[in-house]
Order: C-alpha cells, then sequence, then structure tokens
C-alpha cells in the first residue's frame, strides 16, 4: 500500500474526521466563552477588587505576574463551569428518558441457557418450560 493511499485511510477513518470537527467547534465556543469571561465577568471582578487593572500586578523586582496569573486561573475557572452547564444540565434537557425495550429472552429454569420468551421447550436441555403470557402494549 503507497504512502498516500494509507494516509488516505488514516485520515477518513469515522473517528478522525469526528476529532477534527470537534476541535474545529471547540475552537468555536472558546470564542464565545472567551468574550464572555473578557466582556461580562471581568468588568464585574474588576469592580470588585480594588486597584483596577488587577491583571497587571506584579510581585518582587523580578516582575513577576501574579495578576496575570490569577486571571488565568480565574478564567479556567469560568471556562469549566460554563462547560460543565452546558455539557451536563443543558444536555440533560435534550437526551430523551426512553423506556427499556422489553426483554426477547429468558433463561430455561433446569439448563440455564437462553431461550425466546414464546418457547414451550428448551432447545439445550429439552425440558418443558410454560410459555411466557404476553403483555399487551
Amino acid at each position: 500500500m503507497s504512502l498516500l493511499s494509507e494516509f488516505k485511510a488514516f485520515a477518513l477513518k469515522g473517528n478522525v474526521v469526528d476529532l477534527a470537527v470537534a476541535v474545529v467547534i471547540g475552537n468555536a465556543f472558546s470564542a464565545i466563552v472567551s468574550a464572555l469571561v473578557a466582556d461580562l465577568v471581568m468588568p464585574i471582578v474588576g469592580l470588585v477588587l480594588p486597584g483596577g487593572d488587577w491583571r497587571a500586578a506584579t510581585v518582587t523586582p523580578l516582575q513577576l505576574r501574579i495578576g496575570h496569573l490569577l486571571g488565568a486561573i480565574l478564567d479556567f475557572i469560568i471556562i469549566a463551569v460554563v462547560l460543565f452547564i452546558i455539557v451536563v444540565k443543558v444536555g440533560t434537557l435534550w437526551r430523551r428518558k426512553e423506556a427499556p425495550a422489553a426483554p426477547t429472552t429468558r433463561t430455561c429454569p433446569e439448563c440455564g441457557e437462553t431461550i425466546p420468551l414464546t418457547a414451550r421447550r428448551c432447545r439445550a436441555c429439552t425440558s418443558v418450560v410454560a410459555p411466557v403470557a404476553s403483555t399487551p402494549a
């Protein structure tokens, strides 16, 4: 198999294409969440914290940017909360509660083999089993 055909087979696998779509959608979603954090949350945080531009805060003569680090941590927490709300909470609203499918088989009381519900005799041990009454749906 040539290198080009191997690459084509790899690149067009379902999981690779799904991953590419997820990355593109994740990137677009990241822009939305970053705008939410920068335009809505951070102005509120700036009002609450004294000193105005707290992200520019530095410590020691080495100019350790502690404000930048704390801002990145706060961004991460906010993004994680937004993702949690969207994925877990809103996702449950979209999922339908499906009733479990009715069983189509049962176990033979003599030998433990799986047999159809309508069977009157076990195919493995030939013992007679009472048929299960079908329930109207």
